[in-house]
């Protein structure tokens, strides 16, 4: 079981965005962009589901 959720929301200019809150309330990532509808806000929580599980880790030096 996830220990985060996704959680869409609408700010105050009326922009979709979305954040991934795990369990003790602390953000982990947000969508970074405001979508202009909700469709697309989920379709980039979709895209980071499906595209980000498996993705390396990179340190810059």
């Amino acid at each position: 079981m996830s220990k985060a959720t996704f959680e869409l929301y609408e700010d105050k200019s009326g922009k979709w965005r979305w954040r991934l809150v795990h369990d003790n309330r602390n953000v982990v990532a947000d969508s970074g962009q405001g979508y202009a509808s909700k469709q697309k806000a989920e379709q980039g929580i979709e895209s980071v589901k499906n595209n980000a599980a498996d993705a390396d880790v990179v340190v810059d030096d």
